[in-house]
């Protein structure tokens, strides 16, 4: 968020998932980005300023513990606030 912003952690469970949902305030990804964000080595930052690897181990963390991690993002002020939010659904443990 190179302006500032808010960035909201909201915590749920339920008998079978936890679920976890990180949201900011920022500008938002570009809708042609989407697609790519969880792929290794994907960033739209300068040459020095990231590698592209942090949503891919999240990604790759999130899948080894049987989970799902979506992104829903709004980059145009024009169709209400923009940022974006991570979902993280986390099976529980049996036994």
């Amino acid at each position: 968020m190179p302006d500032g912003g808010t960035v909201n952690i909201k915590m749920e469970d339920t008998l079978s998932d936890v679920i976890i949902v990180i949201s900011d305030t920022g500008t938002g990804i570009k809708e042609e980005d989407r697609a790519k964000i969880f792929e290794p080595f994907f960033t739209t930052k300068s040459i020095g300023q990231g590698t592209g690897l942090g949503l891919a181990t999240a990604y790759g963390i999130v899948k080894m513990h049987k989970g799902q991690i979506t992104a829903d993002s709004n980059n145009n002020p024009s169709k209400g606030v923009t940022g974006t939010s991570f979902k993280i659904v986390l099976p529980r443990r049996k036994g």
